[in-house]
């Protein structure tokens, strides 16, 4: 069953609920590089004026051009509380893999993905830990990028575990799989069910920053991100139902 951009982001950039496809519609992932930082206090105003930005009260996401100041998708701390923003986004119009951002550092932080889609449909969201309190509206910026990311042909469980070297899996059947050099990441649902697979992992030993792959598109399916040079420091596997956690495992280190 196709999801189309249209008919889950309305006029006015509200999300729709996403529907999960059948088990056996085919569900390509996409990929997302390595993460990027910028120390608090060199935010310029040049970097807003050439990204593209949403913003709610404790965050803003942007999405720039390479050779902006701010390239690729970030989110940044802009209020000094106990709650944490982050940007939640999808790639190249495609619904069935969720990527989010988490921004864990102090306000004036920035973290981010330097290389990104073709298309990025994203908001800014602020968390209480696991929970969410609220979100900007939704925006999808085109061609910013020269080299935009392609999206992967579809991947299978089997498939992702084949071309990975650490693979792990929790109770419900959701896998996380991921390699070495040129460090990539599966998220993998591998069961028959109305549940979600997600991956949770940090990179590069920054505790400050952490991602989220989550797989929308239904049983033996996979999400996936790369993240160049940069391993995978600590990762879990664990399954949601809608933003309800089913099972998990501890976070294990790499």
């Amino acid at each position: 069953m196709a999801v189309t951009l249209t008919a889950a982001f309305s006029v006015e950039g509200a999300a729709a609920k996403v529907a999960r496809p059948a088990a056996k519609a085919p569900a390509p992932s996409v990929a997302v590089p390595a993460v990027t930082g910028v120390p608090a206090g060199e935010r310029s105003v040049k970097a807003e004026e050439d990204a593209e930005c949403v913003r709610v009260k404790g965050a803003t996401a942007c999405v720039g051009p390479d050779e902006s100041d701010r390239p690729g998708v970030t989110i940044e701390d802009t209020k000094n509380d106990r709650l944490h923003p982050a940007v939640e986004y999808y790639l190249n119009g495609y619904l069935g893999t969720k990527y989010v951002i988490h921004n864990l550092g102090r306000e004036g932080e920035i973290k981010g993905s330097r290389e990104i889609g073709k298309s990025v449909t994203f908001r800014a969201a602020v968390y209480n830990g696991s929970r969410l309190i609220k979100v900007s509206r939704w925006k999808t910026v085109r061609d910013v990028t020269k080299y935009p990311v392609k999206r992967d042909t579809h991947v299978t469980p089997a498939a992702a575990q084949a071309r990975s070297k650490v693979c792990t899996s929790t109770k419900g059947a959701a896998s996380v799989c991921f390699g070495g050099k040129n460090t990539f990441v599966f998220a993998c649902d591998t069961g028959a069910d109305t549940h979600q697979a997600r991956a949770e992992y940090f990179v590069d030993g920054d505790p400050s920053a952490r991602f989220e792959i989550q797989q929308l598109a239904g049983s033996n399916t996979c999400g996936k991100a790369e993240h160049g040079d940069l391993r995978v420091s600590m990762y879990r596997a664990s399954v949601f139902d809608g933003e309800d956690e089913v099972a998990t495992r501890l976070y294990r280190y790499n």
